[in-house]
């Protein structure tokens, strides 16, 4: 195979002034980046960690194969929106390798709006799982989401791809074959309610996560009953009592542990063969490109 040679000059005024224009959008990026990793901010971070939890790209990383990649997608959902109150829209999807197999990971941050779903939250839950039925990826769902945000209903639900789009995919998907897996952190409320129950298995962790239609409150307004969120729907009960969920973790990294354990059980035949890539080293430094680019 021919190789390109390259005739650009480091020292060209040119060059120079592209590098230049190239690091300023980066260091633009770089800023943009770090709003999507700082999730809710320091107070919600703080207000999670008191409930011993663990922030979402801690459990995917915890999730993937150690010194594997994670392709996080569309971290920037949500820039420009909301008064940027909605980073990375309260969600982080991506693709993985979970015990030798390639997966799409669709994971809630509860430090954004306590993982409720917007509408550029729903956008990016289907646009993961369509990308993950067409080549045939199980899905990881990490759930700690209270379900439809309720001051932007309107937004949630109209139209063809709306919240119920993405239940609608995850039982295509499980009737086509491909594994739908999940495991609930937090309160996963209505339709946050859904997700996991409509996987193959799922796994629940304890006193912090809960799966109902309507917590205490919305019971006890309803129907006048007084009940506490565990015996509402807690992780101990919904596992011994009401079946709802397949196993029982004492914490956050115990259920990661069985999720890890569930995929590796799978026997998924792979679409993708990391054997098939074949890469080189470069010809040239990359530092080079900013001033061909810029």
């Amino acid at each position: 195979m021919a190789q390109l040679t390259s005739r650009c000059n480091p020292n060209d005024p040119l060059f120079r002034a592209n590098a230049e224009a190239y690091d300023g959008l980066l260091a633009d990026l770089h800023a943009k980046f770090d709003w999507a990793l700082a999730g809710g901010g320091a107070k919600m971070v703080e207000r999670h960690f008191k409930r011993n939890k663990l922030l979402v790209r801690d459990r995917i990383d915890l999730l993937i194969d150690p010194l594997t990649p994670f392709l996080e997608l569309s971290p920037l959902a949500g820039w420009g929106l909301y008064n940027n109150g909605l980073p990375s829209a309260g969600i982080v999807t991506g693709i993985g390798t979970v015990r030798g197999v390639t997966c799409m990971i669709i994971a809630n941050d509860a430090t954004v709006k306590g993982g409720s779903f917007f509408k550029e939250t729903v956008r990016k839950h289907i646009r993961a799982q369509d990308i993950a039925q067409e080549n045939r990826l199980p899905v990881v769902y990490l759930v700690d989401c209270g379900g439809a945000n309720l001051q932007n209903l309107e937004d949630v639900f109209p139209d063809q791809e709306h919240f119920g789009g993405t239940f609608y995919r995850q039982c295509r998907m499980s009737a086509e074959g491909i594994p739908q897996v999940a495991a609930v952190f937090g309160e996963s409320t209505a339709g946050g309610a859904y997700i996991p129950v409509l996987c193959d298995e799922f796994v629940m962790v304890a006193e912090n996560s809960s799966i109902h239609l309507g917590g205490p409150q919305i019971v006890r307004a309803a129907i006048s009953e007084v009940v506490d969120r565990d015996s509402l729907g807690g992780a101990l009960m919904h596992t011994t009592v009401s079946g709802v969920s397949d196993h029982y973790a004492p914490d956050e990294r115990s259920a990661i542990a069985k999720l890890r354990e569930i995929i590796g059980a799978l026997n998924y035949p792979q679409p993708f063969s990391p054997n098939r890539i074949v890469s080189r080293e470069p010809l040239y430094d990359a530092s080079e490109l900013p001033g061909i680019v810029g």
